[in-house]
């Protein structure tokens, strides 16, 4: 006879009538809107800091001179990049393409070290919903007083505050759509633009779109670009194992939950150290309880543990409830020592070779890049003619990018075949940062033509220049063509 089986019943219990704004907003969650409470604290000064050096870096590097010009421009219309003492042309991409790597490749390192570290303390998103969070706090307070203000109706007040934040932002929105633009237009000439109203069409549309997207994205979308557009999230996962340190919540000390006094004794209770509190859920940007374990919208900016700790501090408990630790860490109560050990593993030595790789060849590169570029291009109008006096002539353009801030000499010669002669001026001016061209006229004597009837011979250009006391010299190949 079957015994009947009795199924466990969750009574559902009606939630409690909010009767105060306060409860309404308590926790976030994906429904509401989300009010990021202020916290104060290591981590909060560290990204604090991030915030001022990656903006003075932003904000600043487009005023800095050097050599008498912008120290950083990309200046699109002359076709050139120049980048402190480096002058870059298009040909030169596949430096781009190597920083590109090497940023994939340093960004899968730390990954696989500490989580996303890049994105708690130095992406553009999170770094401006910083600032336009501070600048929200100014104008309309911190998360109480910004929810009560929203809950309440419009009045004198309520249009002033919302007045002063929008104008706060779009202030910071358009200085940064300007600074952008003063990548691309040296920033001196955009200021004489700007006061005369001037821009170009383009101009007026990057300043606008750029400012936009700021306004937009660290106003409006913040949370919702780090959990719906941006796919960091979703691979972060295959980067990261249980030995990666992330920030993480000790369940095992902290549970059972519960409210409590300070004085008395959770033990006695049956509750852990987690007082229940959701401190940890009002400060987090992007709205997660980090209690219920790591989820791909945490960005890893640390506010939980900075709010936690505080609380930990007031209960005369110790720190680091929500604290940095690994998945092992956390289940097996390693000591700081033992985790940092267990950082060290294959995966970890895979990205770092690879990185040392990437930095050799970047830095490599780079230091043996010579100081200019040429190409021999040879005339498809007339691939030879013969002279009168039986002489056969070649026609070549040679083309010389000067990668240099100084206008240099080059001096051409040419080998491959015996009494081949260059009969147009060997010597080319270049202006600094420029690209000069020269048609090169090269003649064979007619007995030394004969023996090569024909045929195409190889042949090699020679440029060279001095600079600093050294010659530099770059070969390029081509043909000499003797009609039959």
């Amino acid at each position: 006879m079957h015994k009947p089986v009795h199924s466990k019943i969750i009574p559902i219990q009606p939630a409690p009538e909010a009767t105060d704004i306060d409860e309404v907003f308590l926790v976030n969650n994906d429904q509401a809107k989300i009010y990021p409470r202020s916290v104060l604290g290591r981590f909060t000064r560290l990204r604090w800091i991030m915030v001022w050096v990656t903006q003075l870096v932003f904000y600043g590097l487009p005023w800095l001179q050097w050599n008498q010009r912008q120290a950083v421009l990309f200046d699109l219309t002359e076709n050139r990049f120049l980048i402190f003492g480096l002058v870059l042309h298009p040909q030169d991409l596949i430096y781009l393409a190597v920083l590109m790597v090497l940023a994939a490749l340093a960004l899968f390192f730390f990954t696989a070290v500490a989580g996303r570290l890049w994105c708690g303390y130095a992406c553009p998103q999170t770094v401006y919903t910083e600032i336009f969070m501070w600048l929200e706090r100014i104008a309309e307070g911190d998360r109480l007083a910004r929810m009560r203000l929203d809950a309440s109706r419009w009045n004198t007040e309520k249009i002033a505050r919302k007045s002063a934040k929008q104008v706060l932002w779009m202030g910071v929105s358009l200085f940064t759509g300007f600074t952008f633009v003063g990548y691309f237009t040296p920033i001196q000439t955009l200021v004489g633009e700007l006061l005369a109203l001037s821009f170009s069409p383009w101009e007026w549309f990057w300043v606008l779109f750029y400012g936009l997207a700021t306004y937009g994205n660290a106003g409006y979308l913040r949370e919702q670009i780090c959990k719906q557009m941006c796919p960091y999230a979703r691979i972060q996962s295959a980067l990261t194992d249980m030995d990666s340190m992330v920030i993480a919540y000790d369940s095992q000390r902290g549970e059972s939950r519960g409210a409590r006094s300070r004085k008395s004794d959770p033990k006695t209770l049956g509750l852990g150290d987690c007082i229940d509190c959701t401190l940890c859920v009002q400060v987090c940007p992007t709205g997660i309880d980090i209690r219920n374990g790591l989820q791909n919208e945490c960005i890893a900016c640390a506010a939980c543990i900075d709010a936690c700790d505080e609380v930990m501090l007031k209960m005369n408990y110790p720190k680091g409830l929500i604290r940095y630790s690994s998945g092992a860490g956390i289940a097996e109560q390693l000591t700081a020592k033992q985790m940092i050990r267990r950082v060290w593993r294959p995966r970890v030595g895979f990205y770092s070779v690879l990185l040392l790789v990437a930095v050799s060849v970047f830095v490599g590169g780079l230091s043996t890049r010579k100081g200019f570029a040429a190409d021999v291009i040879k005339d498809r109008g007339t691939m030879a003619r013969e002279l009168g006096n039986g002489d056969i002539e070649n026609i070549y353009r040679l083309n010389i990018m000067n990668a240099t801030e100084h206008t240099q000499t080059y001096t051409v010669s040419v080998e491959g075949i015996p009494s081949l002669m260059l009969v147009t001026n060997p010597v080319l001016d270049v202006p600094a940062t420029g690209i000069g061209s020269l048609t090169i006229r090269l003649n064979l004597a007619a007995e030394v033509a004969e023996k090569y009837r024909g045929k195409a011979s190889k042949i090699e250009f020679k440029i060279h220049t001095t600079r600093h006391g050294k010659v530099e010299e770059i070969e390029e190949k081509s043909t000499f063509v003797i009609p039959s």
